[in-house]
């Protein structure tokens, strides 16, 4: 069976204010014509479809327009709610889509209700797990804890168990949108950190043939059978040497499975480029750059007069500007933003802890109170989501 497994599509997104809504039409253009060249048997959606809870009328026409299309191609799409999504709009009118061949699984409850399909060798049963809110799902899963591990152990186990009563040689697939332990992040994606732990072991998609996975941009394998496929666009400039692609995976009928990645349409290719203004305006090297979209950091000990219509004379998809003068590392106006960069919240909040004290961090108590208040913010502003969705 031929699967083509794609993730965070984040329609409605943009790019530094420059909509990428045609982007992402050239995207699903792209897919559409892959379905039907491959010879595609099922398209996977591993979450993210949208960029926000309640997106703009543009991206749901686009989103609509492309599952007419992957319907009336006769391919049956499994896809599932991301942490950027609205679980309850994506699903709304999901039963009636079923009859269209397009299977949106958005309700935790349904995780090991699988959507299964039969080739010549036999039946692929296909589990969709949504993004699993640990405060929000703890409960109906009866997980151990309130952490991302914990509810897709619990989740899992239900595909497990499912799966054991099933026909011997049923071959299985999990949709996820997780954090894995072990694979590469990027600055487009929203933090899911739960009690100071965002990322879950591999060995929690134990049981299953194929795993795709979505949330983390970059395409990857985590191991031979988990794989993130990736986000189809660039949404940050951390993600400038990203290869944009889609897993074809061809699952055999002993549940081995060759993959290969299918590139995706790239607009307009990104940039970073560094060193004093003068420089950047002259260096010849970076002609190559010209008609990228650029994201410069100057390092000019003082920052010069109108950097940015400077650069945009050279550079006119410049969209980002930034400053780092070149200091000793001692100097006092170092960057308060590059002694925070890559630290959690809950680090963050332990630091000014110590701060304050002269240099006395908290103790395993007080650190289980941080913790805590930042889970209980989390699933506060979770929870008021969820319950403003259901009035609107």
């Amino acid at each position: 069976m031929r699967l083509l497994h794609t993730s965070d599509w984040h329609l409605g997104r943009s790019f530094h204010r420059v909509s990428l809504l045609p982007a992402q039409a050239a995207f699903l253009d792209h897919l559409v014509e892959t379905v039907r060249e491959q010879r595609v048997d099922a398209v996977l959606v591993a979450g993210d479809v949208y960029d926000r809870a309640v997106p703009p009328l543009a991206a749901v026409e686009l989103f609509d327009t492309a599952l007419h299309r992957l319907a009336d191609a006769g391919v049956p799409t499994v896809m599932i709610s991301g942490n950027h999504d609205s679980a309850r709009r994506l699903g709304v009118g999901s039963r009636l889509m079923d009859r269209a061949g397009i299977h949106l699984r958005t309700d935790p409850a349904g995780c090991a209700d699988p959507v299964v399909l039969t080739d010549a060798h036999g039946e692929v049963a296909l589990y969709g797990l949504p993004y699993l809110e640990p405060a929000l799902v703890r409960e109906e899963l009866a997980a151990e804890r309130t952490s991302h591990t914990a509810v897709l152990d619990a989740a899992m186990d239900r595909v497990r168990a499912d799966l054991a009563d099933r026909p011997s040689g049923t071959r299985s697939v999990v949709l996820a949108h997780a954090f894995v332990s072990g694979a590469a992040t990027s600055d487009s994606e929203r933090d899911i950190t739960v009690g100071g732990v965002a990322a879950v072991p591999a060995t929690v998609f134990d049981g299953v043939d194929y795993a795709a996975l979505g949330h983390l941009h970059g395409c990857q394998t985590v191991s031979e059978r988990i794989r993130y496929s990736g986000s189809p666009l660039a949404y940050s400039f951390s993600e400038v040497h990203h290869r944009k692609s889609m897993w074809l995976v061809d699952l055999g009928p002993d549940g081995a499975f060759d993959a290969e990645r299918i590139d995706c349409p790239v607009p307009r290719p990104l940039a970073r480029i560094r060193g004093p203004l003068e420089d950047l305006l002259k260096d010849p090297e970076l002609t190559r750059h010209e008609d990228a979209w650029v994201e410069a950091t100057l390092t000019d000990a003082v920052r010069p007069d109108d950097p940015m219509a400077r650069l945009a004379e050279r550079f006119p998809h410049v969209l980002n500007l930034a400053f780092d003068p070149e200091r000793d590392a001692e100097d006092p106006l170092a960057s308060y933003a590059e002694r925070l960069k890559g630290r959690t919240d809950r680090q963050i909040a332990e630091d000014f802890v110590a701060h304050v004290r002269g240099g006395a961090g908290p103790d395993a108590g007080e650190r289980a109170v941080l913790g805590g208040a930042l889970d209980d913010v989390r699933a506060r502003a979770a929870a008021a989501e969820s319950r403003s969705e259901g009035v609107r």
